[in-house]
Order: structure tokens, then C-alpha cells, then sequence
């Protein structure tokens, strides 16, 4: 805390706020004892000026394009890191020795398996459900099967319990992919990375050994880290907020995935690649600007622009990189790629877009990766929720450790009628 207050008058009254000091970023007015003091609430649709943690995993300042997770910026993690260690950096604030990064590894990987009888709750739902509808569920179901650690007021528990969720989330998601498809699941293989074990459980079979390509190995460690945590957005904000209440972390999770699931969340990959085929092939490009010009055509450009970043989102640079060497590895050969990449060059050249720093996002990328690497939109959302589980978890231990956290209670600007006299039926 600062010695600088932030002064306001009210009702002919003033009154004093403290400034809390930010290591980074904007500093924050804190009015905890507005209401106490003053009888008012604050009014802050979307939360978008309300800081409703405190935090020391990960900064976003979107005006400048920078991503940090415990001070590292995303693009230094994405180029040297793994997703293990960044989980491990989430998880524990710093990065591991050697032997700590090894003993983590062993740890997820001893944690792959489900209970045998979880494999039973897949066939509860239709062939054609969604693979979000069934992580949703079975993610829910994990509490009833490993209750000897949702004491959340137990470190070890805690700690069991997130490492039990990082692990086991490549083989829900991989099995609620075969599920969908009618094959049979594949058990892990505890000789694979952490993104080799899930591309062989989604893309293997049984009857035949699978090879796990060292370049898509690579994208999806990368496509990971890149989605591993990205501050209070709606997701993590959901985790925090039933994390409040005292529930199991399994059902927070469970409620983060829910969450994610919004198209205007974890949808806008999926959303970007089903414009990219609509617009269909790169002679229609001029026609679908034009449109996205158009004030009063409701048609907009997925992938572009970014409701936190008003600059190159940093992780679209990785990504971009990435999408370039799974594309010219698989050697895929397909119109809506040739219309991803002429779409990009007129995004970041047209005094338009660059005016309005519409500049294509992580979204507009992963969809194009994932979709040549063979994964159904449906799945595009599973994989961001497999990624981003360490986050939540990450910000689902801080705030359990926080001694100042208290249930989440928003309040509200009441515009309904006022007290009122109940009418008898007969005399309305």
C-alpha cells in the first residue's frame, strides 16, 4: 500500500480510499469500505474496471501486447520452455531445477490413468454428444472417485488434487474424443511427453503403434503454453467465484470448463476457422473486407481484434511461427489455409485494420494448427480447456491460500418496483 488516497465526494460529504501498488500495471482504488462508509455500490458491468483478486501468477497489458506468467514474457516460455515446466511455474511461482522439473514429470505421469470405472460413465452419454458436454461431466464425476483429496483445507489434498487434474485432463479429453467417434480408448503411455501421450491417446489405436511426430509434438506443447493462464478472464473468474463457496476443486474445474465453453470464451478458434470456410477461397477475400467495412452488415472477421489486447497479441507471434511449420510438415494442401494466410497480410497491411488494431489473435491461428493437424472444431474447445486447467488451477490454489478471500457476493443496481402490498387473486 501507498500513502496516495483517492478522494471522493458524495452527498456533501468527502471521503478517502487507499491506492494499492501494483508491481506492475495500473495501481488499484481499493473500496472495500465504500458501501460501510458511504451506502453505495459501485456499478461495473463485466467487471471491466473492478480488480477482484489480488494476483501474482499472471500479467496481461493489453495496450502494449505483453504477457507475463510469473514475470516471464509468453513468447520466452513458448520458444524455450515446455508446458510442464510452465505448469510448474504456475503452480509453485518460480522455475524448477532439473530435478525438480523431473520429479514433476514423474508425478503427472504416475496421475494419467482414470479409475476404470469412469471409462463405464463415457457410455451414459449419446454417441453425439458434445466432447465439452462430456469433459463437463466426467470432470464433475472426478470428486466421487478421488474424494481422499478434496479437503481444501489440506495443502496435501491441494496438492494431490491439482496434480491429479493436470494429469488426467489429456485422457478425459482424448477419451471423450474416441467416444465420439465410436473407436476404442487408449490407454497412456507413461514413456511419452505430457502432448505425445495425448496425440497417441486421441489418434492412436489398439491394432497398430503410433508415432508421435516430433513437429505437431512440439505445436501442441506450445499451443498449451500458450493458453495455460491468462489472468481473471470469464473462465478463471468462475473457478475463483465457486471456489469461494468452499467447493471440491474437481467442481470448480468442472465449472470453469462450463464456462469456457461460451462461443464469446473458448469458441472463438472454432469461430475463426468457420469463417476462413465460408469465405472459401482467396478470390472472395475483397468481397468478405468489404463486408467486415460495412457498418451495417452484421458480418465480422473472426480471429481479429482482442477484448484485452489492443496490440499484436503476444501469443499470436508464436503461434504464427507454429502454424507455419505444422503446415509445411504435414504438406497440407487445403483453399481455406491460402485464404488464412492472404487474410493475415491484408489484416496487418489495410490502414483499416491497422487503425482499428485489428490485428489477428491466437485464435485466428490455433484453429488453422488444429484443424490441419486433424482435430474436429467440436475438439477445439476440449483442448483449450485441457490447457488452460493449470491456470485454474494455479488461481484456485492462490485463492484458497489468500487469507483475505472471502465467498464471492457481487451486488447490484435494484431498478424493480418498489415495496408493495400483496393483492388477493380475486380482487386483481
Amino acid at each position: 500500500m501507498s500513502n496516495e488516497t483517492a478522494k471522493m465526494s458524495l452527498g456533501g460529504k468527502d471521503y478517502e480510499f487507499p491506492v494499492l501498488k501494483a508491481t506492475t500495471g495500473p495501481d488499484v482504488i481499493d473500496i472495500r469500505k465504500l458501501y460501510a462508509q458511504t451506502n453505495n455500490f459501485t456499478l461495473d458491468p463485466g467487471f471491466t474496471s473492478t480488480a477482484s483478486c489480488e494476483s501474482n501468477l499472471t500479467f496481461i497489458d493489453g495496450g502494449e501486447g505483453v504477457l507475463l506468467h510469473g514475470g516471464y514474457p509468453i513468447g520466452q516460455l513458448a520458444e524455450h520452455s515446455s508446458f510442464m515446466e510452465t505448469s510448474y511455474l504456475l503452480l509453485n511461482g518460480t522455475l524448477p531445477s532439473k530435478n525438480e522439473l523431473k520429479e514433476f514429470k514423474t508425478t503427472i505421469t504416475n496421475h494419467t490413468m482414470l479409475h476404470e470405472q469412469l471409462a463405464k460413465f463415457f457410455s451414459g452419454f449419446r454417441r453425439d454428444a458434445h466432447p465439452m458436454a462430456i469433459m463437463c461431466g466426467v470432470v464433475g464425476a472426478l470428486s466421487a472417485f478421488y474424494h481422499d483429496s478434496t479437503d481444501i483445507n489440506d495443502p496435501e489434498h491441494r496438492r494431490i488434487s491439482s496434480h491429479r487434474l493436470i494429469a488426467k485432463m489429456p485422457t478425459i479429453a482424448a477419451m471423450a474424443y474416441k467416444y465420439s467417434i465410436g473407436q476404442p480408448f487408449v490407454y497412456p503411455d507413461n514413456t511419452l511427453s505430457y502432448p505425445g501421450n495425448f496425440l497417441r491417446m486421441t489418434f492412436g489405436v489398439p491394432a497398430e503403434e503410433y508415432e508421435v511426430d516430433p513437429v505437431i509434438e512440439r505445436a501442441m506443447d506450445r499451443i498449451f503454453i500458450l493458453h495455460a493462464d491468462h489472468e481473471q478472464n470469464a473462465s478463471t473468474s468462475t473457478v475463483r467465484l465457486a471456489g469461494s463457496s468452499g467447493a471440491n476443486p474437481f467442481a470448480c474445474i468442472a465449472a470453469g470448463i462450463a464456462c469456457l465453453w461460451g462461443p464469446a470464451h473458448g469458441g472463438a478458434n472454432e469461430a475463426a476457422l468457420n469463417m476462413l470456410r465460408e469465405i472459401g477461397t482467396v478470390d472472395r477475400i475483397p468481397e468478405y473486407i468489404a463486408r467486415a467495412k460495412d457498418k451495417n452488415d452484421p458480418f465480422r472477421l473472426m480471429g481479429f481484434g482482442h477484448r484485452v489486447y489492443k496490440n499484436y497479441d503476444p501469443r499470436a507471434t508464436v503461434m504464427q511461427k507454429t502454424a507455419d511449420e505444422v503446415l509445411s510438415k504435414l504438406g497440407v494442401t487445403d483453399p481455406i489455409f491460402d485464404v488464412a494466410r492472404e487474410l493475415e497480410q491484408i489484416a496487418l497491411n489495410d490502414p483499416y485494420f491497422v487503425e482499428k488494431k485489428l490485428y489477428p489473435n491466437v485464435d485466428f491461428y490455433s484453429g488453422i494448427i488444429l484443424s490441419a493437424i486433424g482435430f474436429p472444431t467440436e475438439m477445439f474447445t476440449v483442448l483449450f480447456a485441457l490447457a488452460r486447467t493449470v491456470g485454474w488451477v494455479a488461481q484456485w490454489n492462490e485463492m484458497i491460500s489468500d487469507p483475505g478471500q472471502k465467498i464471492g457476493r457481487p451486488r447490484q443496481l435494484y431498478t424493480g418496483p418498489a415495496q408493495r402490498d400483496y393483492i388477493p387473486i380475486d380482487k386483481r
